[in-house]
């Protein structure tokens, strides 16, 4: 009975209009009886769902919006103000239906990426191309994606070409370039071209499906300020009620405690911070940009410090090997190999660099690994062919006691110094070679920090593994306050509680991988998504889907423009809640027009956070 109710709401409220606008039609033409009729009729047909509303909150022991509303509409009943209550019930019915309309707006960029979810795929069966449900698709499945489709699940490309539009996932509308090997994730669109895809992920397990619960998420998580106001109307909707039945002693003016108790309802004020949390997180998943939660978005607005990692966020994480040199006897090649073979249990961007390196070269690497060890933050001992080898920094050397000569040091320092990353290699306790990585400066680095200082950082700090000269040099160009290099991951978490501990409020960026014990440290931990990896996603607070610093800097202004829109919000609903009560205790304000007016704040307040759903890197300083 009350869904069937609450399904028909607004004919309910179509209903009540009628009859109102009947009853004032009636009136004109001197039937007063017949008016009062339709009035009384329009009232209870539209307090229905307004009681209904009351009752469920009683029943959970709370004081809702819609009990002072029943309150005051039993009382005009009682007192015979017909007009007001039919007006009242109707004016709040109509309001909750805008209300419903624009909220439904606010929540749009979660509707599109809903609307977006791929429904069928084409797979290869037997041979045969077989159309069926997504839900059907099985890991290791190969299917097939022809131009202008969308692509049904996570997967890499094993024959074909495509242009994509991966907007979806990275908020780029450019269209990315893919070929064989490339991976491609569910929800994205083939522009252009045919490719073949093997199934990795399907069904929940996508990065598209993971996107979508991660903004669920956020859009329900809420802020201190929500949380505040929460509690804070807990308390102020039954003071409401004492305060009108005071009022109501003190005067015995019944139709003015009524009045009092339905311009008092704090609509406006609890909507206002939900609204402004819902709509910036959803420009934000619009953008690319995965904010988890309220009360993310408002400690990210505070973050006056930011440390960023250096390879693969400040710089590209696509290095490259500009050279490899040999020491004494040893071959180029074969040194090459045995390097890139012990880097296969690598996950770190310089041991794939390495492995990539090899394969170009036509090198075949085997499972010839006998032993293997990852020194976190340092390098690689391993066993290859009988061979004990050493690859890594200077302090896996120094810690494995292997003796560098002067030649090889003044070798590794001048290629440091133009901005390579020189990594050893020692075969059975003596130095074979260095290979020399670069890596290039994101182009969008420039202009994102010196956005995030005009928007409020204070201080941006780089804190690196990497060799001092490449970190000096990085930090030179991009003109940071601190850099400090050859750290391990341990030391990067130190360096960031200190922070902590000065007064900083500290967002860290990184890869998600290599510095997640910095980036849970961090009061705001951020993570370059690289299309969104598992583990980023589980530990940052804020995820980068297109791995793109300009994407940091609209997240940070738009974490202050949402908190600033929350703010605006509650100073108005307050402001509008006092200036009713103060028309009300004078006269001015009455049931109909003081409902009017406390619906019109309600609706201002949902607009005024739906210009967060327009805010972008061109207009922010307006918001």
């Amino acid at each position: 009975m009350i869904q069937h109710i609450n399904k028909h709401k607004n004919h309910i409220t179509a209903l009540s209009a009628l009859l109102i606008v009947f009853g004032f039609i009636v009136d004109l033409l001197g039937s007063s009886s017949l008016k009062d009729g339709a009035l009384i009729a329009a009232t209870v047909i539209a307090s229905v769902p307004i009681f209904i509303k009351a009752y469920q909150a009683l029943r959970m022991k709370a004081f809702s919006i819609e009990l002072l509303v029943s309150i005051a509409v039993i009382g005009a009943l009682y007192i015979g103000e017909y007009v007001e209550s039919a007006v009242v019930t109707f004016l709040f019915l109509f309001g909750a239906y805008l209300e419903a309309r624009t909220l439904e707006k606010t929540r749009s960029s979660l509707k599109n990426l809903v609307d977006m979810t791929p429904q069928e795929a084409t797979v290869i069966r037997e041979g045969n191309q077989v159309v069926m449900k997504v839900e059907d698709v099985v890991k290791g499945d190969h299917v097939v994606i022809r131009s202008g489709e969308k692509v049904p699940v996570d997967g890499r490309i094993v024959s074909g070409q495509a242009s994509l539009n991966e907007a979806t996932i990275t908020g780029e509308s450019t269209p990315a370039d893919k070929k064989q090997d490339d991976q491609i994730f569910s929800g994205t669109i083939l522009d252009s071209g045919y490719v073949e895809i093997v199934t990795e992920k399907v069904g929940d397990d996508t990065t598209f499906a993971k996107i979508i619960e991660l903004v669920e998420e956020a859009q329900e998580s809420k802020s201190k300020a929500e949380k505040f106001l929460d509690k804070f109307a807990n308390v102020y909707t039954p003071a409401v009620v004492v305060l009108s039945i005071i009022v109501y002693l003190i005067t015995r003016d019944l139709h003015l405690a009524i009045t009092f108790l339905v311009v008092a309802c704090p609509g406006a004020l609890v909507i206002g911070a939900p609204v402004s949390n819902v709509a910036g997180i959803g420009n934000g998943a619009k953008n690319g940009v995965l904010v988890k939660g309220g009360e993310v978005m408002e400690k990210f607005s505070k973050v006056d410090t930011i440390v960023f990692d250096k390879t693969g966020t400040l710089t590209k994480g696509k290095p490259e090997v500009t050279d490899i040199k040999t020491f004494g006897n040893h071959d180029r090649k074969g040194l090459l190999k045995m390097v890139a073979q012990a880097e296969t249990i690598s996950e770190h961007h310089l041991g794939k660099t390495i492995v990539k390196k090899a394969q170009t070269e036509g090198i075949v690497l085997t499972n010839e690994v006998e032993e293997a060890e990852i020194i976190k933050g340092n390098g690689i001992r391993a066993r290859i062919a009988g061979h004990h080898l050493i690859v890594g920094n200077r302090k896996l050397l120094k810690t494995n006691k292997i003796t560098m000569p002067v030649e090889v040091s003044d070798y590794a320092t001048d290629r440091e110094k133009v901005g390579n990353t020189a990594i050893f290699a020692a075969v059975d306790g003596e130095i074979t070679g260095i290979l020399s990585i670069a890596d290039q400066i994101r182009e969008d680095a420039p202009q994102a920090l010196a956005e995030m200082r005009k928007n409020g950082i204070k201080k941006i700090v780089m804190l690196t593994g990497d060799n001092k000269y490449t970190a000096e040099l990085v930090a030179t160009q991009l003109g940071l306050d601190e850099f400090h290099a050859e750290l391990l991951p341990e030391n990067k978490v130190e360096f960031v509680k200190k922070l902590k501990e000065t007064g900083h409020v500290v967002a860290m960026a990184g890869d998600g991988i290599n510095d997640a014990p910095a980036i849970a440290t961090a009061d705001i931990g951020l993570a370059m998504g690289e299309g969104g990896t598992d583990i980023s996603m589980e530990t940052a607070d804020v995820v980068l889907m297109a791995d793109k610093l300009m994407q940091f800097s609209h997240a940070y202004s738009l974490s202050k423009a949402t908190i600033l829109n929350m703010k605006q919000n509650t100073f108005f609903a307050v402001g509008i809640v006092f200036i009713l009560l103060t028309g009300v205790l004078f006269g001015s304000i009455q049931l109909a027009s003081g409902m009017f007016i406390h619906e019109a704040s309600v609706l201002i307040v949902i607009l005024n956070a739906m210009r967060l759903m327009r805010f972008n890197k061109r207009n922010r300083n307006k918001a």
